[in-house]
């Protein structure tokens, strides 16, 4: 009988948990020269965005990203659907549409047969269909750990750009998938997990952030960003500085990926270690107490969902689109004036 490959035991981390913690990230591009101007860059490195956004000079623009990761399943197809709806989710996060994507994998040869790296391939390719785009070609390498994911191409008309840097006092925040897809993965590595959790985990992490094309269109949204590795925390700190506001958001409004369950996995010890990596690297603008909710919220998240920060008059337009993509959206929590602290966790 053929041994099951299992594909998170030939790698050190896992899906968007592989991520540079934001202190370090932000040592790294310290070194980095300023960007020249460039006047049909619209949105470069400088504001911490999703995506690189060219002006095409017809009242549209060109979106361009990559994001790419070591495995967080062990199942290669779905590996790649994964590390593909990650990826895709920057052109969404910026109100945008794909238009193609080409594959970036890096794979041990000396350890792992190709055919399984075909089927990561595939897994991408059907994500990529499901998007309405090719996966249009690609570069490969032999390395010592799995890796995959895409660079992707958007289209975006620039009046309906999203950033993460403009969002306003008073607007309204709301997310569109739970938390906890770190605990449970966390779980599943030391064999504690259910199946049925292990599902929903790779079921939301698989659902592509489509949402973010039509949230484009709406004047009322204000800012959005997707949240992944650096948790909900993370971003929404980048989304306060950018905009030189803060924000307050309510722990019990917080959508869970498996309300009741994600406890019960916290306390056996389930937290991934960028959870802690990304407090210690954010933390000091947080106003939150230790312990469960604290960590639920710098949570990484893998293919996580949309950040949303909207209008108060735009609220029920975007409940009203949230019901027509099946999910039930209900504010978390709300913009404010800048205080010392950039977010509280009421």
């Amino acid at each position: 009988m053929e041994e099951k490959i299992r594909l998170t035991q030939y790698s050190h981390g896992a899906g968007c948990g592989c991520k540079l913690s934001p202190a370090v990230l932000d040592g790294i591009l310290s070194r980095v020269g300023k960007q020249g101007a460039h006047a049909t860059l619209l949105v470069g490195n400088s504001s911490k965005d999703d995506a690189a956004v060219m002006d095409l000079g017809d009242g549209t623009a060109i979106i361009s990203t990559t994001d790419f990761f070591m495995p967080i399943v062990d199942d290669a197809v779905s590996f790649g659907k994964i590390a593909a709806t990650n990826a895709i989710s920057d052109v969404y996060a910026m109100g945008g549409t794909p238009l193609m994507a080409i594959a970036i994998l890096g794979w041990p040869i000396d350890k792992l047969h190709p055919d399984v790296a075909g089927d990561v391939l595939e897994g991408g390719r059907m994500i990529c269909e499901a998007a309405g785009i090719p996966l249009a070609g690609g570069h490969s390498i032999d390395c010592p750990e799995p890796i995959f994911g895409l660079a992707v191409t958007g289209r975006v008309a620039i009046k309906h750009l999203k950033q993460n840097n403009t969002a306003r006092v008073n607007d309204v925040l709301f997310l569109t998938k739970g938390l906890g897809v770190g605990m449970v993965t966390t779980a599943q590595k030391k064999g504690l997990a259910s199946g049925e959790d292990v599902d929903a985990a790779v079921a939301s992490m698989q659902t592509l952030n489509v949402i973010g094309a039509e949230l484009g269109l709406m004047e009322g949204v204000h800012a959005l960003t997707d949240v992944t590795g650096f948790g909900l925390l993370g971003h929404l700190v980048e989304m306060c500085e950018g905009a030189q506001i803060s924000a307050e958001i309510v722990a019990d409004a917080i959508p869970q990926l498996l309300p009741g369950r994600l406890r019960h996995y916290h306390d056996l010890g389930c937290v991934p270690g960028g959870t802690k990596r990304n407090f210690k690297s954010y933390g000091h603008h947080c106003s939150v107490q230790e312990g469960f909710f604290a960590d639920l919220l710098c949570d990484p998240q893998t293919s996580g969902g949309l950040l949303i920060s909207v209008s108060p008059d735009s609220v029920a337009e975007v409940k009203i689109l949230g019901e027509k993509f099946g999910m039930n959206l209900l504010p978390i929590g709300a913009m404010k004036a800048k205080k010392d602290v950039l977010i509280t966790v009421l």
